[in-house]
Parts: structure tokens; C-alpha cells; sequence
């Protein structure tokens, strides 16, 4: 700190709060701890009885907390992310539309790992709605080393580490498989929680055929979809018993197999491939007709946002896969899937 004549403070960085009194009208804090001096304010100090002030010392190698969270926000704000007023330091994100957030958590890691800056989120790869707070950034001290914000700067080499991507993927085909469903022995009860799912993401099931069991019979269905809808859904027939031919139709109609099976529950036998045009085609385990979340629900978000999957991405749902089977379901209000 340092004690300068207040008629020399403007640009300066003031060091505590300072209480005005107006006899019979007001008593409280006229300036705030961190607030910059400007030349309005010399009139009201010396009013205040304040002919000298206590001050941050600042040079060209500081920065104060409102600058520094200037940069912070550049660092973070990427596609479809509005920001707040900077306030005591601190900028709030969210999101502009509809769609999947991401972010680049090596990044985020790196940069939170400098001393005495700081990049709150919510967590990656979950779908959002416009006007959902996203991050929060600050520094800690009033005053900061300059360094250190080049220091994060040059981690994300001027690209945003936050973005919302907007849902991209608008039609789907549902293949429903099983001779009890084909044979009309039972309802089927699974394309309407399906068409209801996908409602919310904005998708419209334009292809829905029924066929009985064997490889044969799906793979034709398949195929017969393929190039006419931006995603593929296969209900039943996901188990190991002898007669559940689906992931095997899904293979046999020429479907690059990124995974059968999930460390997720529920969900274990999901399967998910994609063909050479990238549309994504996925197997639903039975779970997906009546448990609240399940597998699918994590990974929709991110398919229909256009994100290609890999198994490294199925592997690390193992940390929070497991459903706690809740009385009453808050999902995605909740530890499942993060």
C-alpha cells in the first residue's frame, strides 16, 4: 500500500472501504474496496474528509481485477455464450441458445492451476437452454502480476476453452424389432418414450418400421433407412440371448462399431457405430423405454450436436454411471452421467 494526496489518486487503486455520512440522509459505503479513482470522485472524497488515500501501488506490470477478468472472459467466451458486467471482479457466462456446452478441460486444468486465477463451470458435455449460467471467472487479490494472464493467454493460444454448440441433427429412423412386437402379441410401448426424447432436441422421427427377428430382417431395415434421416435407433433385441440379432444386423449393414456396451446403469449393452457419411446409428438397451436416465440420455446431447463419439469418450462415464435409483428422479439435476 501506499499514501497519496487524493487530488493525485485518479487511476489508483483504493485499498478499503470508505463510509460517507450525510447527517439525517445516508451512512454507508461510498466507494468499495478496489474501486479505481476517477476525477468525479476527488470532489466527493475531500468532501469526505479523505485529503489522503491509502493505494494499491500499480505499475505496467499490474493488473486489477476488473482488467484481469476482462481477459479471463476472452480466455473462456466461445460460440453462443453471452457475458455479464464485470462486477468486484467477477464475469458470469451463459448460454445464448439451446445446445451442448464443451469444454476443453486440459485447458481449464492448466489455467487453474496458475496461482490466484480462477475459471468456475458447470460440467461438459450436457446439454443446456439459453440463459443457463455456464462459468464464472475472477481473479483473487484486487492486484495481479500481468504475467500470469500472458501465462494463460498463451495456454489457449487466443481459442476459447467454453462453447455451446447448437443441435445440428434434425431427423431420425426407428427400427423396431421382435417377432412379439411384429406379430402385434404386445404394444409397442418403446417408439413413443423414443419420439418423446428426441422431441426435446428438436429431431422429428420421419422413418419407423417394425420387423420380426433375425439379422436379415433388420439389416434390410437398416439399410432401407440409410441416407434418408440424419440418425438411426434401433429398439430390442440388445441382449445375449440367441434370438437378439440387432447388434449384429447394425454390423452386418456396414456400421463402424464404436462400442457394445457402456460401464453405465442403465444402459450396459448400448451400442453405438456410425457409417461412412458419419450418421450415427445406435442399438437401445430395453432400459431406455422405462428408466428416467439412462445411457442414451447422456450421450444424445453430444450425437445430435454433432460430436463424434469414441470409446475413450464411453470409458470415462464409468466415474458417475451408476444411477442411484432415486424415489423421485431430479436427473439431470444430479450426480448421474458427471
Amino acid at each position: 500500500m501506499k499514501l497519496i494526496k487524493t487530488e493525485e489518486a485518479v487511476g489508483q487503486v483504493l485499498c478499503h472501504d470508505m463510509t460517507q455520512i450525510i447527517p439525517g440522509e445516508y451512512k454507508g459505503p461510498r466507494f468499495r474496496k478496489g474501486h479505481i479513482v476517477t476525477e468525479e470522485d476527488i470532489p466527493v472524497l475531500l468532501s469526505m474528509g479523505k485529503e489522503n488515500l491509502y493505494i494499491f501501488e500499480m505499475d505496467e506490470n499490474k493488473l486489477h481485477e476488473n482488467d484481469a477478468a476482462e481477459i479471463l472472459c476472452k480466455i473462456c467466451k466461445g460460440k453462443n455464450i453471452s457475458r455479464s458486467e464485470v462486477k468486484e471482479g467477477k464475469i458470469e457466462l451463459t448460454a445464448e441458445i439451446d445446445g451442448l456446452f464443451t469444454i476443453d478441460r486440459e485447458k481449464l486444468s492448466t489455467i487453474n492451476s496458475i496461482e490466484e486465477l480462477m475459471i468456475a463451470t458447470r460440467h461438459g458435455d450436457t446439454a443446456v437452454h439459453k440463459g443457463d449460467k455456464l462459468a464464472g471467472t475472477r481473479v483473487i487479490p484486487l492486484v495481479i502480476d500481468k504475467d500470469k494472464l500472458t501465462q494463460a493467454q498463451n495456454i489457449t493460444d487466443n481459442t476459447p476453452i467454453l462453447n455451446v454448440l447448437p443441435y445440428t441433427l434434425k431427423t431420425a429412423a426407428v427400427i423396431t424389432t421382435g417377432s412379439e412386437v411384429y406379430h402385434g402379441r404386445i404394444e409397442d410401448k418403446f417408439t413413443p418414450v423414443i419420439i418423446e426424447k428426441l422431441k426435446g432436441f428438436g429431431i422429428t422421427v420421419t422413418e419407423h418400421l417394425t420387423v420380426d427377428d433375425g439379422i436379415e430382417n433388420i439389416t434390410s431395415a437398416i439399410n432401407s433407412v440409410k441416407g434418408k434421416v440424419d440418425m438411426i435407433l434401433c429398439t430390442g433385441g440388445m441382449s445375449v440371448d440367441p434370438d437378439d440379432n440387432t447388434p449384429g444386423a447394425i454390423k452386418q449393414s456396414g456400421a463402424d462399431i464404436i462400442t457394445y456396451s457402456a460401464p453405465v446403469l442403465p444402459g450396459a449393452m448400448f451400442l453405438l457405430g456410425y457409417y461412412e457419411d458419419g450418421t450415427p446409428v445406435m442399438g437401445l438397451p430395453g432400459c431406455v423405454m422405462y428408466a428416467k436416465a439412462t445411457i442414451f440420455d447422456l450421450v444424445l446431447p453430444r450425437i445430435t450436436a454433432e460430436v463424434r463419439l469414441s470409446k475413450a469418450d464411453f470409458v470415462a462415464y464409468g466415474e458417475g454411471g451408476l444411477c442411484l435409483g432415486c424415489e423421485q428422479c431430479t436427473y439431470p439435476h444430479c450426480s448421474f452421467g458427471k
